[in-house]
C-alpha cells in the first residue's frame, strides 16, 4: 500500500472502481457548474428583459408601436415581450377576420399567450432536472466509492501480520475522498437548483399576472372595435 498521503497520491493509488467513481463525480461537477453559470446568465437576461419591457408597456405608449418594436427584435424577445407579441399578433389577426365577438377575440389571445408562456417557462426550466439529479445522486455515488474502498482496505488486512494505522490509513483515506467528492458535486447543484427553481416560479407568477392584465386591456380594445 502507498505511503503517499497527498490527495493526488491517494487518487492515483486508488483501486479502479474508486477511480471510476471519482471520475464520474468530477464529470458531474463540471456539468453542474456549466449549467449553473449558463442558467444564471439566462435568468438574469430574462429578468432584465422583462423589467425593461414592463417599463415600456406601462409607460402609456401605443400598443401598435410597441408591437412593431418587438417584432423588429424578434430574436431577442424573451419573457414578457414574447408573450405580448403572441397575444397582440392574435388580437390583430382576429380583428381582421371580422364578425368576431370581443369575448372570442380575447379568448384566442389568451390562448396564444398561454402557449407562449409555456414555451418561455420550458426554456427557463431546461437543465434544472439535471441539477436536481446530480444533487440527489452524487452523495450516493461517492458513498459507493467509499464502501468499495473500505471493503478493499479490510480485505487487504488479511495479508498483513499486524494492522497498524500506517497500513489502514491510506486505503481508508482514499475511500473517504470519494464521499467528499460526492458532496462537492452535490452541494452546489442542490443550492443552485433551489435558487433557480424559485426564480423560475417567480417569473412564472409575473407572466401569469401580465397575461391577465394584458387580456383585460385587449378586451376593452376589442369591445371598442367590435361594438360587442
Amino acid at each position: 500500500m502507498t505511503s503517499d498521503m497527498s490527495i493526488v497520491g491517494l487518487l492515483i493509488e486508488a483501486s479502479m472502481p474508486v477511480q471510476i467513481v471519482m471520475l464520474l463525480l468530477i464529470l458531474a461537477s463540471l456539468v453542474s457548474w456549466s449549467i449553473i453559470f449558463t442558467k444564471r446568465r439566462l435568468l438574469r437576461r430574462t429578468t432584465d428583459a422583462s423589467d425593461d419591457f414592463e417599463a415600456n408597456f406601462w409607460s402609456g405608449g401605443d400598443l401598435n408601436t410597441l408591437y412593431r418594436s418587438t417584432t423588429r427584435d424578434r430574436v431577442g424577445n424573451v419573457g414578457m415581450a414574447s408573450i405580448f407579441e403572441s397575444g397582440f399578433r392574435e388580437f390583430t389577426r382576429a380583428l381582421q377576420q371580422g364578425d368576431v365577438s370581443a369575448d372570442k377575440v380575447v379568448e384566442e389571445c389568451r390562448r396564444a399567450m398561454r402557449v407562449a408562456q409555456m414555451r418561455e417557462v420550458d426554456r427557463l426550466e431546461q437543465s434544472l432536472a439535471t441539477l436536481a439529479t446530480i444533487g440527489s445522486t452524487s452523495p450516493y455515488v461517492g458513498l459507493f466509492g467509499t464502501v468499495w474502498g473500505i471493503m478493499n482496505a479490510f480485505m487487504g488486512l488479511a495479508n498483513v501480520q499486524s494492522a497498524t494505522l500506517a497500513v489502514v490509513a491510506p486505503p481508508i483515506a482514499e475511500a473517504l475522498i470519494a464521499t467528499a467528492m460526492g458532496l462537492f458535486a452535490a452541494i452546489p447543484a442542490v443550492i443552485a437548483y433551489n435558487r433557480y427553481a424559485d426564480k423560475v416560479v417567480r417569473l412564472e407568477y409575473r407572466y401569469d399576472g401580465f397575461t391577465e392584465e394584458f387580456s383585460s386591456i385587449l378586451q376593452r380594445h376589442a369591445r371598442n372595435k367590435t361594438g360587442a
